[in-house]
């Protein structure tokens, strides 16, 4: 389908999907959060406009990016992984970096506050497939992709320093569905593999909170009022919440029983309320998008266009898919936002602007 312009009218279907979540995150995170912000904040809807303010500027950011041309960013390359890591270094300096429950993950700046691992995940997708689309010819050693690996290596030292195992790991993955989609040989992947496979458990000994967190994934019972203490929790919402759910704002564990219900947790107060078949719809929903950023890679005609539809793509799935497994106790409990759904402006625009980015990519 072509505009009057003779350019394709690109993914409409995709941009309406995720406005569409957004908003519909702004519901969840009401109903999550209503009853803790009038306690702490006095406001019920404390966090609830801060969502709002996020998703007007996630529009905005979105609508913005479908109409700067994608080939562009391939000169932003360097600036974009110069600019991260510099934003992820900077949340250890004393007076700008944020540390909130023993963990420094975000910068303040006056009245705002950003969170660089969100934005590092996306610079690292962009300046992996402009690398491999200029260098495709070398993509078949483990030398050829080394700048890309050397890049997410070092991203993911900064980031898991914070500290912050959830966001590492989605790099890590990131890194490897890269690779893979960029045409290297299997033999070369393999061999970029098995260190990332060994490097999960090291990292998991080497950092004690981990090993009590990996404990607690096993055996929650085990510490019910500790490590424990949130999975059991959300599991208790996913069971409370059955085949069709309690109702939409019926949810008792946000009553200050489920910590970081408004983030992190988000999922389990939507099952809770909207049972299976609520989940079972926003799963598709995910799907859908999920699904559209595969095809628009699939459709595009080079392959910039292709390794960065691609790799937004994943940013976008392989989150999604770590905090289904976090909240269902599929994989021991670690931090990270649900995509356009959880409380946080930081994740919010970036991931907004990023299928801007897919549309732009859709129209050819």
């Amino acid at each position: 389908m072509k505009s009057n312009g003779g350019k394709k009218a690109g993914d409409i279907p995709l941009l309406i999907c995720v406005a569409l979540m957004a908003c519909f995150g702004c519901v969840m995170i009401y109903s999550a959060s209503s009853y803790t912000a009038e306690v702490q904040y006095g406001d019920a809807l404390y966090f609830v406009k801060k969502q709002l303010l996020g998703v007007a500027l996630g529009i905005a950011a979105m609508v913005g990016t479908c109409f700067l041309p994608y080939r562009k960013l391939a000169k932003f390359k360097y600036p974009a992984i110069i600019i991260a890591a510099i934003l992820l270094a900077l949340v250890f300096v004393p007076g700008l970096g944020i540390t909130n429950y023993g963990a420094t993950r975000w910068i303040g700046f006056g009245g705002v506050t950003i969170q660089p691992s969100e934005i590092a995940k996306y610079a690292f997708a962009l300046f992996a497939a402009a690398y491999f689309a200029k260098n495709y010819e070398k993509v078949k050693t483990v030398r050829g992709v080394l700048p890309v690996l050397g890049v997410g290596i070092g991203f993911c030292l900064l980031i898991i320093i914070e500290p912050n195992m959830s966001i590492t790991m989605c790099v890590g993955l990131l890194m490897l569905g890269l690779v893979f989609l960029c045409g290297t040989n299997l033999k070369t992947f393999a061999v970029i593999l098995v260190p990332f496979v060994v490097a999960v458990p090291v990292l998991i000994i080497l950092e004690p909170y981990r090993l009590q967190r990996l404990s607690a994934f096993i055996d929650p019972w085990a510490s019910p009022k500790d490590e424990g203490y949130q999975l059991i929790q959300s599991l208790y919402a996913l069971g409370n919440g059955g085949f069709f759910g309690t109702g939409l704002f019926n949810s008792t564990q946000k009553y200050r029983f489920l910590p970081f219900a408004e983030s992190d947790f988000i999922l389990a107060i939507m099952g809770e309320e909207l049972g299976f078949i609520g989940l079972l719809l926003f799963f598709l929903a995910c799907g859908f998008i999920i699904y559209r950023g595969f095809r628009i890679a699939k459709n595009c005609k080079d392959r910039f266009g292709f390794l960065l539809a691609a790799g937004f793509t994943l940013v976008y799935g392989i989150q999604v898919a770590v905090n289904a497994l976090v909240v269902s106790g599929a994989i021991p409990p670690t931090g990270l936002p649900l995509p356009l759904i959880s409380s946080g402006n930081t994740s919010l625009i970036i991931t907004m602007a990023s299928m801007g980015v897919l549309y732009n990519v859709s129209r050819g």
